[in-house]
């Protein structure tokens, strides 16, 4: 095992964004992002109303090498002065996977430098620590365009899962809902931009799994519901009235199954701190914080979130993940697979599966 400072080039392109980041993690687990650039491929999928996987995969191609060395310069490093190269390594679109592992293999290679084979979910459940001092363990909601699920993480790579949604992620809802509201990709941020001033209370939308007692979120409902509304809708002031519902209902079930984990977390850590912490792109949204914080508040958690740069994809949170492996002594081989899918909680994963093949559901 070692505890030495870590210096590590983190390579992200698991959907649109090409990024490429340096971190610096000391001996005493002090952070320092060092450079953090992100390639929006936004205007190439923006035609299309969605991420086109061939054509993120050709742009992470084109723009990969530039990007990476972007992030060195803006460190003032080179290559010689890295003590590893982190990138992700699922889950995700498996053609713009390959691109960046590919590319850290290369590096690490050519430099003889260890490699991580990050688990992109890793990422965002240490996406926090960039921005602040975050001890281990804490109770994590990781919530973005495709992935939503509760986890006790106890530990670097030790997270145990709590719920998972059974259908739509919670940023997949939103940007679903925009597209039906005719609102422009990437819809989140512009369903949230629509539904200030909105009243939240005109249009009744469905609640669901009210008669489970589990941890396990479901968005599906929510989608048809609000997509049914949005026909009939003519006027701006209802479009923005039914933003503000969905952005609520979504907040609200967020909430909800937060809240019944924070219940049992705490039990099971009764005496210790008590964190709880969001990250991924929803994490974004203020509405959704707003209501996050309450909750944590009233159950006597700290609440913490990444600043907003770090809640969508970046490779500054891959790059921290593989610092974070790699003060623990621990790397991956050459040959280490992509992967579409990666869950963070295997036993879980194997024992209830949240994707069944031949059944469309969440991609995690």
């Amino acid at each position: 095992m070692t505890s030495s400072t870590q210096t590590v080039l983190g390579l992200e392109t698991s959907c649109d964004e090409t990024a490429a980041a340096v971190v610096r993690r000391s001996a005493d687990g002090h952070v320092k992002v060092l450079s953090s650039v992100v390639g929006s491929q936004i205007a190439a999928h923006a035609p299309y109303g969605g991420v086109v996987p061939e054509i993120a995969a050709r742009a992470h191609v084109e723009s990969i090498d530039a990007i990476a060395l972007q992030a060195l310069k803006d460190a003032g490093l080179g290559f010689g002065d890295l003590t590893g190269v982190a990138a992700t390594a699922g889950p995700g679109l498996v053609g713009g996977v390959m691109v960046g592992l590919a590319f850290g293999k290369a590096v690490a290679l050519a430099r003889d430098l260890p490699l991580v084979a990050v688990n992109h979910l890793e990422g965002h459940a240490v996406s926090a620590k960039l921005a602040a001092d975050l001890p281990y363990p804490f109770l994590l909601l990781l919530v973005s365009g495709g992935h939503c699920q509760l986890l006790s993480v106890d530990g670097v790579g030790a997270c145990r899962r709590l719920g998972s949604t059974i259908d739509d992620a919670a940023g997949e809802a939103f940007d679903k809902i925009a597209k039906t509201l005719g609102l422009p990709y990437p819809g989140g941020p512009a369903l949230e931009a629509l539904a200030e001033g909105g009243d939240a209370e005109r249009f009744p939308l469905p609640r669901m799994l009210l008669g489970r007692k589990d941890c396990d979120f479901s968005f599906s409902g929510l989608k048809t519901a609000a997509a049914r509304i949005a026909e009939g809708l003519t006027t701006k002031d209802e479009r923005r009235d039914l933003a503000a519902a969905v952005q609520a209902a979504i907040a609200r079930q967020l909430a909800e199954r937060s809240d019944r984990a924070m219940a049992a977390y705490a039990v099971e850590h009764e005496g210790r701190d008590l964190r709880f912490v969001v990250a991924g792109g929803v994490a974004a949204n203020r509405a959704v914080r707003a209501r996050l914080t309450e909750t944590s508040d009233a159950r006597g958690f700290s609440f913490t979130a990444p600043p907003l740069a770090y809640c969508t994809d970046n490779a500054a949170m891959i790059a921290l993940a593989g610092a974070e492996r790699l003060a623990l002594g621990l790397s991956d081989p050459l040959d280490a697979p992509a992967r579409p899918r990666w869950p963070l909680d295997a036993a879980a994963a194997n024992a209830n599966p949240t994707h069944v093949p031949g059944r469309k559901g969440a991609k995690a």
